[in-house]
C-alpha cells in the first residue's frame, strides 16, 4: 500500500488529487482545511467520527484508486 493512516492529508491530496472524492465520500471533508497540513488521515478521520474499520476501508479505497491511476499512467 502506498498510503497509510499515518499519511498526512495535505501530502496525499497534493500527490493524488483523485483521492479527494473518496475522502469526501467517507465524510472526511478536509480538502482546503487548514488542519490538513497538520493532520494524518487517521487524525482527521477520528475527528470526523470515523472508527478504525471505516478508516481501514477508506485507506483501502484510496490505494485502489491510486493504483489504478498509476497503471493507466505507466501503460
Amino acid at each position: 500500500m502506498k498510503i497509510a493512516k499515518t499519511s498526512f492529508i495535505n501530502e496525499l491530496l497534493d500527490k493524488h488529487p483523485e483521492a479527494t472524492e473518496i475522502l469526501m465520500a467517507y465524510g472526511l471533508h478536509c480538502v482546503g482545511c487548514h488542519f490538513s497540513d497538520l493532520d494524518t488521515i487517521e487524525d482527521g478521520a477520528m475527528v470526523h467520527g470515523l472508527g478504525d474499520e471505516e478508516i481501514e476501508l477508506m485507506i483501502r479505497d484510496v490505494n485502489k484508486v491510486i493504483n489504478v491511476k498509476d497503471k493507466i499512467v505507466n501503460n
